[in-house]
């Protein structure tokens, strides 16, 4: 991908979300992959996204708490994990149209599909942050819930962590929690995927994928939970 001028970044981007930037230098940081620093290129999106990550964790969670005063701990957290999961971000990320605003280098053939969701992921919690330093909480938490609101209130949030759910099942199938085992590393060290295998006493293993280990755990087991019927598709 070229290297868009800052001037046609920015005002790309802005006119799209209805947001101007004080500071386009933080927007244009919060736009390029890590790719690109290697090769001196600049700083990248990673301080962002830390940040962003936590604003919007902050923002989700506040809401919830509002929406749902009948819920405990348990439900909430469930809530909020999948809210602010990458399959979450990449969603928003797409919905902005974001894909053609990042910088990257030439390892990123393609911003699109499964395999560059994290990065799509990545750059929605990153523009959260420059959206934070550059206007406030209060501007953060309305761009946020323009994308999250609809979000916020389906019943589809309300699956357990699949792992606990999972650990639950296999204790009562077989009295022996599930055991997972890391099959493979592949990727770039800045972009690494792993496969991990799920395992319960008398049932087929599956399989699962992810930017880090926890995350390829979590697609095991949820891959698990849907073949053997505790969890439906649509659920």
């Amino acid at each position: 991908m070229a290297r868009l001028r800052r001037p046609e970044l920015a005002g790309g981007l802005e006119e799209l979300i209805g947001i101007r930037f004080a500071d386009r230098a933080r927007l244009e940081r919060a736009l390029t992959h890590s790719s690109l620093r290697r090769r001196g290129d600049g700083a990248d999106y990673e301080r962002l996204e830390f940040l962003g990550d936590r604003v919007l964790g902050l923002v989700v969670a506040e809401r919830l708490f509002e929406l749902y005063p009948g819920s405990d701990e348990g439900d909430l957290s469930v809530r909020l994990n999948t809210l602010v999961s990458a399959e979450t971000c990449a969603e928003v990320a797409d919905e902005i149209g974001l894909e053609r605003f990042i910088r990257h280098g030439g390892d990123l053939k393609s911003l699109g599909g499964e395999r560059t969701r994290n990065v799509r992921a990545d750059v929605v919690e990153a523009l959260i942050a420059a959206v934070y330093l550059d206007h406030g909480l209060p501007a953060a938490r309305a761009f946020i819930l323009r994308f999250w609101e609809v979000r916020l209130g389906q019943a589809s949030f309300a699956r357990r962590d699949p792992k606990t759910e999972l650990q639950e099942w296999a204790h009562k199938r077989c009295g022996q929690p599930p055991r997972y085992e890391m099959l493979e590393r592949t990727g770039p060290d800045h972009e690494p995927v792993f496969t991990v295998s799920a395992s319960v006493q008398g049932v087929k293993p599956t399989q699962g994928t992810g930017r880090s280990k926890r995350i390829a755990e979590q697609e095991a087991a949820t891959a698990m939970l849907l073949r053997e019927g505790v969890w439906s598709a649509g659920a």
